[in-house]
């Protein structure tokens, strides 16, 4: 969601500052904005448009300051309008930039204009940055400190005052904050991308920390006040991942670079080994009796999908939940279950907060299974397997979700492998589909003509359906939702088994029904309940295995996959159901990699 930037240098630094907000793009936003202390003075500038659009304010106004800091907003209190648009001041002498949700701003506004404060804005945001003014000392790190105690809710905080004309402070609680550390000038982020090229130098605050950054150096504080040092790690911020080369979208070059994601994501090795995901992780599952999987979005399709392999591969008891509803509902804690957490960036602030209240009901053992290395999800987590996706741009996720799928398995077979479910020849066998997934799912990017073709046809729709059975019902829901996400058709997806218990009475002529048909036990089921469909006068649209003996007629449309694939059959059908959402969205004109209404990282509940 919003993106932070701020720096502090003997140098210009609003470039810096917007290309860190262009970097931060595609974590989705409504408005933008840079402030720097010029002078000694305030000045900003914001834009209702894109980076670009303030680039071109900063560049016609000739906007310069050796300290400043930078943001995108994505809109909670508040419209997408300028006055609402960060950075936000107080009295032209404080400047503050916010992440995340003040949840006592309304008591706090109150206090604040019993003060004699005006409000110019209808966010939660600027309530901060007149507690700052209002508090201040002469010591704007101590400032900040004390102002921040009487914050509830989350927030990630940049802020800079005129009289400290050399000196960020900023604070962190729930969202996250980096600190990147360079020669002589130093940097504050939402995201260590922000700062690709000014540094590969981070240091990653913990809840409830306050740094300063200047010329001089980095001073830290803890929730307590207490001074700390955070560990300051070399990390590549992946530049190049930002580059678009010759496709047209994000989404498009993330699709295609899901060959070369996932051989990165299988382990290298020839066995299922615990160490794979910890030193000490085969111990804990020999302990563990069932699995609980949190995760929100596309991340929770991913785990529905585990669950089918966890309890057919593994023979262990396994549950999914949507991470926003469990934290808020009275659950039975099971001590030996192992807690699995599944997260693109790692900060996914509803699935932190799950894990969290997991583990404070007595789950000590946890798995984090996310693309980002230095994320607060795998800094809390007993146990990690890292995907290695890359950077993903586009909101809709796609790489990142077949790289979990790929984890996921991973982490059933090895449970199996364990608990005595897998023998050496189907341990081999595993490992050799896994290693041939790459090139399978190359054969499946090349049906890109065919689904554009029906894509057009699709562009005109207003409604979809979407049906799968078994292990591939997710990937009938992950389609769905992709189909929505970007191209702003309503699509639901269902067991196709359910069709004649609802469903049904939606099927007309003007409802295309997408269906993924592998050739697996459930087929002749499968078959049936296409048949259903026709009988209502409804058009088929098939993923089907080559083998399935589905093909082309009247109201039937067949796209044939290249080979069955067994178990890892979804992350393959999972592909074509992508492109289709995509070059639809193309059709229809829509902004592909940030659709309206929604962000990359959700940091906020």
């Amino acid at each position: 969601m919003c993106g932070i930037v701020g720096a502090v240098a003997q140098r210009n630094i609003v470039p810096v500052l917007v290309e860190g907000l262009r970097r931060l793009e595609y974590r989705g936003y409504d408005s933008c904005g840079v402030a720097v202390l010029a002078n000694g003075e305030p000045r900003r500038a914001r834009s209702v448009a894109r980076v670009s659009d303030l680039d071109a304010q900063v560049r016609e106004t000739e906007l310069s300051g050796m300290t400043g800091i930078a943001h995108t907003r994505w809109a909670t209190h508040g419209a997408p309008v300028t006055n609402n648009a960060h950075p936000i001041f107080s009295r032209d002498t404080v400047a503050l930039v916010h992440n995340g949700i003040i949840e006592n701003y309304e008591s706090l506004r109150e206090m604040l204009k019993g003060k004699g404060y005006e409000f110019v804005s209808q966010t939660d945001t600027e309530v901060i940055a007149h507690l700052i003014h209002s508090t201040y000392t002469g010591d704007l790190f101590q400032t900040v400190r004390d102002a921040v105690k009487q914050l509830h809710g989350a927030y990630a905080i940049a802020v800079i005052h005129k009289d400290q004309p050399h000196t960020v402070v900023g604070a962190r609680q729930g969202s996250p904050l980096v600190v990147g550390v360079g020669e002589g000038e130093n940097f504050l982020a939402s995201d260590a991308l922000a700062l690709a090229g000014s540094t590969d130098k981070f240091a990653f605050l913990e809840e409830g920390d306050v740094v300063e950054i200047s010329l001089d150096g980095v001073k830290i504080a803890d929730r307590n006040d207490a001074p700390v040092e955070r560990e300051v790690r070399v990390v590549a911020a992946y530049g190049g991942a930002v580059e678009l080369g010759p496709y047209r979208h994000f989404m498009q070059k993330e699709i295609f670079e899901q060959p070369r994601a996932i051989t990165d994501t299988i382990p290298q090795t020839d066995s299922f080994d615990a160490s794979l995901f910890g030193e000490s992780a085969a111990k804990t599952f020999g302990e563990i009796d069932s699995i609980l999987i949190l995760a929100c979005g596309t991340s929770y399709y991913s785990g529905v999908t585990a669950k089918y392999w966890l309890e057919s591969i593994a023979k262990i008891p396994t549950q999914v939940e949507i991470a926003s509803e469990y934290r808020y509902r009275e659950s039975v804690p099971n001590p030996r279950a192992l807690v699995v957490v599944i997260s693109q960036s790692g900060e996914t602030a509803d699935t932190l907060a799950a894990l969290k209240h997991a583990q404070s009901l007595g789950h000590k053992h946890t798995l984090a299974v996310c693309n980002v290395a230095t994320s607060a999800m795998v800094r809390l987590t007993e146990f990690a397997f890292l995907t290695h996706a890359g950077t993903e741009i586009g909101v809709a996720s796609t790489k990142a979700f077949t790289t979990q799928l790929v984890a996921l398995f991973v982490l059933a077979a090895t449970l199996g492998k364990q608990r005595g479910f897998i023998d050496e020849k189907l341990e081999a066998e595993y490992i050799g589909q896994l290693r041939h997934l790459p090139a399978a799912l190359n054969s499946v990017l090349a049906l890109e003509p065919q689904i554009i073709a029906w894509s057009e046809d699709f562009a005109r729709r207003e409604n979809a359906l979407f049906l799968g059975r078994g292990l591939h019902y997710p990937i009938a829901l992950e389609g769905a939702l992709k189909l929505k996400e970007i191209s702003y058709i309503h699509a639901e997806a269902y067991p196709a088994g359910e069709l004649k218990h609802g469903p049904l009475a939606l099927v007309t002529e003007a409802m295309p029904v997408v269906t993924v048909a592998p050739n697996d036990t459930l087929l002749e089921k499968l078959k049936s309940n296409m048949q259903e469909v026709r009988a209502r006068g409804g058009e088929l649209y098939v993923f089907a295995d080559s083998d399935t003996k589905i093909v082309s007629e009247d109201g039937i449309h067949v796209i044939r996959m290249p080979e069955h694939y067994g178990a890892l059959s979804p992350i393959l059908h999972v592909v074509p159901l992508q492109l289709l959402a995509y070059h639809t969205a193309c059709a229809r004109g829509t902004d592909v990699d940030k659709p309206r209404n929604l962000a990359k990282s959700v940091t906020v509940e």
